[in-house]
This record gives C-alpha cells, structure tokens and sequence, in this order.
C-alpha cells in the first residue's frame, strides 16, 4: 500500500504547476484508474496466496489426522494458567477438556505417582520433554472403569525470555491392544512352559546338530539330570553318539524314530518308550529335534503280573464266602421297616422311619398274615404279651407279604423291645421287621456266581494263554529280524528286515494299548474328550496311515469321503480307535477283493463303517463277537478285546454298534454315534 502512495505522489509533482488545475481531472482519472488496477491486481494475488495456504494447511491437518488415527494417538494440550487440559485429537478426554482433578481420577492409582512427577518435571522446566506410561480410565460416565495402557509424550511450549513452559503439549499412544497382546503372549509362553515342565513323558529338545538345548523335570529324573556327573555328560554329548540312536537315526537325514528299550542309568533298571521328533521350519529345514520318553515299566510289570491270576482265581471260593456273609449283612439293611403295638388300642403300626406311618393293622388282621403254627403261636403270644414280650426278642417267620402286593411267601426277620410306662406296666412293643427273602433267594443266585466265577476263571485262562502266544510272536519276531539286521550288506535287505520290525513293533503295541485299554475302562470308566474337529479332513489323514496296513495286493483299499469339510464335535482319538479296529479285523479275514471304509451322515448323526469281502461270519454267531476275550477263529491273530472296546466307545457316545455279515460273502461292521455338524461342505462330483 506504501507502495501504491508513492506511485500517486510522483504522479501528481510530475504535473507542471502551471497545468494543474487545468489538467487535474484528466490526472485524477487516470490516478484513479491505476489506482484501482493495482488495488484488484494486488487483492487477486493475496486471494490466491490465502487460498494455497489455506489448501496446504488443510492437507497438513489431515495427513497428521491420518498418521494420528492410524497409530491411536491422541493429543492434548494442557494450560497451567487454567490448570486445564484441552483436547486436540483423540478419544482420550470430552471434546469440552478436563480439569487436573479429573485427570488425576482417570490416571490408575499405582501409576498416578509416577505420572505427577513426570508431568511437573515439564511443567516447572526441568525437562524440556518427558516420555512416560501409565494406565488410563476411558469410562468418564458411570460404571466399572475401562483400563488402558498409554505412552505419553510431554513437550513445554515457551515464550521468549520465560523459563516455565507457557502450554505443555502432550501426544499419547494408545498401547492397549499391544499390552494385551504381550501378556497374553507371556501368558501363553507361561503356560506352555507349565505344560512343558509338568508333563508326565520326559521331554527334551536338542538342536538341528545334536546338542542339547533343554529338558523338563520328568526327563531329568528319567536320565538322573539331577547329578553333576550325568548332567554334564548330557549336556556335552551329542545326540547323535548316544544310545539307540548312534545306530538307528541318520544325522544328515533325521527322520521319525521309536524304540522301546531296557535302559540302566545309575543302576535304575527302567523300561523306555522313546520317540524322536524333527521339527523342521515351513521350507523342509530341519530346526530342532524333540526326544519324548515315557517309562512303561509299569506296563511290563502288568504282563508279569498276568502269571499270578492263577492264584487269584484259586482263591475265588474264599471270596465267594466273604460275598455270602457281606450279603447276609447287606439284606439286613434293605426291605426294612419299624413297627409298634399299641396293647391298648390293640393297633399295629409300621413306618418307613421312626415317625411316618406307612401301614395300619388292628392284632388280628396283623395275625392273618401268618401260616399254620406260626399263626396259633403269634395269637397266642399276643394275648398275653405281659407273659411273652417283656424282654426284647427276634424270631424269623414265614408270612403273607405285609408291604408288597405280590403273591407267596414272604420270610421275616422280627426284632422287638418292650415298652414300659412310668409304672412299669407293659403298654406295647416297638421293634424292626426285615424282609430276608432276597436272602433266600440269593442262596440260588450264589450258585451261579459260583458257576460264572469258574467260567469267567477258564475265559481268563485261556485269554492268558492267547496273549502270551500273541506278544510272543511280535517278539520273536522282533528279536529274530533284529539279529538278522546286522548280517544284511545291502540297503534294500535292511529296510526290507526293518519294516518287519516295524510292523511287529506296530502290532504288539496295539495289543498292548488294547490291554491297557481294558484295564483302564475297567478301573475308572471310559474316558471321553470331545473337540471342535473338521471330521472330513481328519478321516482323510487317518485313511492315508490305514491303507499302509493293506499289503496284500489282492485286496484294494477304498475310501468313501463323501464331504470336503465337516465341522463337528466329538472325540477324533476314539473315533480313530474304532475305525482301526473294524480296519485291522478286515485286513485279517480278507484275502482278496476290497476293504471299504467310509462314513455319511444318518439320522442325526455320524454313520461309520468297514465293508470286506473276507470269509464273513455266521449269523448266529454275529453277537458275539463284540464280547471280551471272543474269537471265531483261533488261528487268526489278536486277543478278542477290539470290538470289545469299540462298543464301550460308542454306548459311553450315546450310539451303538453292529455287525451285518454273511459267511463267505464278507462284513461290514459299522458304528452309529449322535453328533452336532455345524458346518459341512459336500465334495462336488
């Protein structure tokens, strides 16, 4: 504008004096006109500057608001003159601000300490800036406070020539969902760790080169970790050079392993299962190699163990002696009632406990309900109680059912006490009537337990003698190709004599686990473990391992999965248990043709089945075969406890399980068991 003035002032001295007042309009005019292009040329170009700068700092704002939502941060500003925070972006505070009391409220109370004294160290001038966390309240209405973790950054804004801080500029970093992260990460670490430490199979993992890395409590006390001589020796050498694996597992190529050997640390006889385990990363790598040991001594004990039901069945008749004088004492307590007789009223009265009346005779209905003799005795008895009933008495009569509408006799055992007045005179007796016909009756029932004990002793005698011939054979085997190993020169006869090894090893596991099994339903009941499983894709895993169990190669192996996911929940260990069993009993019957496994939804729940083409089984014979210790076919391996075990896992389901076969047609065994689908995907043909 000084500018413009100027220009005007030259204008007008540049105007002769003489020519002024003749020549001053036409001056003006033109001044004006200059005047005016200078003011709209000049007013353009402030227009246009505002409007960039009002367009930058439009940008400005919104890429910090953008770099502010996207990292949750928010911005405060905080005025000491005021003693208030005024909010500048974020979520942290009302839009209207607060007051340092409401802060302090909103700051958690072990933290509000450590927070003040930050804060007031920027206030006062101390520091220039200031980085600190502590907890946050984000409920400012009412109910329970929301807790949030914040990562605050304080800067003081100063006048020149102030110490303190004229505003204090605060940026927080909302870290809840990061905290809540790391600890559930710590915890789940902590939990593994637990779960690590605690386990009741020793575990120890080793790196990609054989050394060892770590080992939880159970593998130090199986391998004595605990003394300084075995600890170092663990510790310093490789995996690679110890027993069984020096001999058994190639360090270049380390592939799954599994032995079950007799190993002597510290002079501890023990009997191992070890399992070894490469863990290898998403390209093939091998990373590290996990070792799991569990002491099957335990195990092996019960097989010794075995030998001796001999002696317990011999022992049966004393325990069937004991059972008859327990279930003398057990009918005494059951069927019984009181009873009292009013010699006055001449009422008998009998309850199920002291007090509530169940049942109300006069004398003479109650004398009705005996027989002959007894009848004239009791009448004769009752009328002179004073004579007959003055001291406690029990006598065991046969009479007419008293409590229960059946027909026939009924034996009583009758116990009375005598009751007096406070003169001593006789006014009724009080007493226990016991029904002891079961009693009688179980002199019957204790002859076929008689019988069924010598039976159920021959059925343990020869499944006794079958198992031992069963665990002899895979044993022998075992043995017999083991030392036979050592004396093959090429690689094809090796792998040739370790997969028998391999598939004995496999079988007498199996006989094993099914023994193990048994015993375990028969101590504490089947237990059962329900999951969330994609059923579909677990029955295609479990039918990749099941055809390696078809080898000959007259017999093709089928699979019918008519579903590409089914999401489902049930118990897929027990499941698998079964579909094994009905796979391994096929694979024994059937010399040529097919074995066809599959499954389909039926009824509300999961039909599963195995139909052969083997030899098939009699009719009559078809119930049977899911009972303990039952085999048609005593030249056919096994003990005759699968199917026994595969109808516990379906009744202890809700489901049942059956059998359709013909002889010499071939089987098909198959199990029903309700369950839930919450999502299926059928497989489009």
């Amino acid at each position: 504008m000084n500018i413009l003035l100027n220009c005007i002032s030259l204008i007008l001295q540049g105007i002769p004096h003489r020519q002024t007042f003749e020549t001053v309009p036409m001056a003006m005019t033109v001044i004006l006109i200059l005047v005016f292009a200078v003011i709209f040329i000049f007013n353009r170009l402030i227009k246009r500057r505002i409007r960039r700068i009002s367009r930058q700092s439009s940008q400005a704002k919104n890429l910090m608001q953008q770099a502010l939502r996207s990292c949750d941060t928010n911005v405060i500003l905080y005025d000491p003159s005021k003693d208030y925070t005024f909010k500048l972006y974020g979520h942290m505070i009302p839009d209207e601000g607060i007051t340092s009391d409401q802060w302090k409220a909103h700051v958690h109370p072990d933290d509000l300490p450590d927070a003040l004294h930050s804060i007031r160290q920027v206030i006062s001038g101390e520091l220039k800036s200031k980085e600190f966390n502590y907890r946050w309240n984000f409920n400012f209405g009412d109910g329970e406070p929301k807790w949030g973790y914040l990562h605050n950054y304080s800067i003081g804004e100063y006048i020149p020539g102030i110490a303190r801080p004229d505003k204090v500029l605060s940026t927080l970093a909302d870290e809840t969902d990061l905290m809540l992260q790391q600890e559930e990460e710590e915890e789940l670490a902590s939990k593994y760790k637990l779960v690590f430490e605690h386990s009741v199979i020793g575990l120890s993992f080793y790196s990609a080169e054989g050394w060892l890395i770590d080992a939880n409590k159970k593998m130090r006390e199986l391998c004595n970790f605990d003394s300084d001589d075995y600890d170092e020796y663990f510790s310093n050498t490789n995996l690679f050079d110890t027993s069984p694996f020096h001999e058994n597992v190639d360090r270049n190529n380390v592939e799954e392993f599994w032995v079950c050997s007799k190993s002597d640390y510290n002079d501890l006889h023990i009997y191992l299962e070890i399992r070894l385990h490469p863990i290898r990363d998403e390209k093939g790598k091998l990373m590290y190699i996990a070792i799991a040991i569990r002491d099957i001594s335990e195990e092996r004990d019960l097989y010794m163990q075995s030998k001796l039901n001999d002696a317990q069945i011999k022992k049966a008749n004393e325990e069937i002696q004991r059972y008859e004088m327990e279930l003398q004492y057990m009918m005494e307590a059951i069927d019984m009632r009181s009873w009292r007789i009013d010699y006055k009223t001449r009422k008998v009265q009998f309850m199920k406990g002291l007090s509530e009346i169940e049942k109300e005779l006069t004398l003479d209905e109650y004398i009705q309900h005996y027989f002959g003799d007894d009848k004239e005795d009791v009448s004769k008895k009752l009328a002179e109680p004073d004579l007959y009933f003055r001291t406690p008495t029990s006598i065991l009569r046969k009479m007419r059912p008293l409590f229960h509408s059946t027909e026939g006799v009924q034996w009583n055992q009758i116990n009375s006490l005598p009751i007096f007045d406070d003169e001593g005179t006789l006014v009724g007796t009080f007493g226990l009537i016991r029904n002891l016909t079961r009693f009688i009756q179980a002199q019957e029932l204790l002859k076929q337990e008689t019988q069924r004990a010598i039976e159920s002793g021959r059925l343990k005698s020869v499944f006794l003698a079958n198992m031992t011939h069963e665990i002899r054979t895979p044993l022998n085997a075992i043995v017999g190709f083991s030392d036979l190993l050592q004396m093959m020169s090429t690689t094809e006869e090796k792998k040739e004599l370790l997969h028998v090894i391999h598939n004995n090893c496999d079988m007498l596991l199996r006989l094993i686990n099914d023994i193990m099994a048994i015993s375990a339903m028969d101590a504490n009941g089947l237990t059962m473990k329900p999951a969330d499983i994609d059923f579909a894709k677990a029955f295609d895993e479990m039918c990749q391992s099941l055809a390696q169990r078809v080898e000959n190669p007259n017999v093709q192996f089928i699979k019918e999965n008519p579903y590409q996911a089914l999401q489902t929940r049930l118990d897929g260990g027990r499941i698998t248990q079964v579909i094994t069993n009905f796979v391994t009993n096929a694979v024994k019957y059937t010399q040529n043709g097919y074995i066809k496994v599959g499954y389909r939804l039926q009824e509300g729940g999961l039909y599963i089945y195995c139909e052969d083409t083997g030899t098939g089984i009699p009719k009559e014979q078809c119930h049977k075969v899911f009972e303990r210790f039952v085999k048609l076919n005593d030249y056919i391996q096994g003990t005759g406890l699968g199917l026994s075990i595969c109808k516990a896992i379906a009744e202890r389901c809700g489901g049942k399980i059956g059998v359709d076969s013909e002889l010499g047609k071939g089987s098909t065994f198959w199990m029903w068991i309700p369950c839930t689908i919450s999502h299926q995907e059928e497989i489009n043909n």
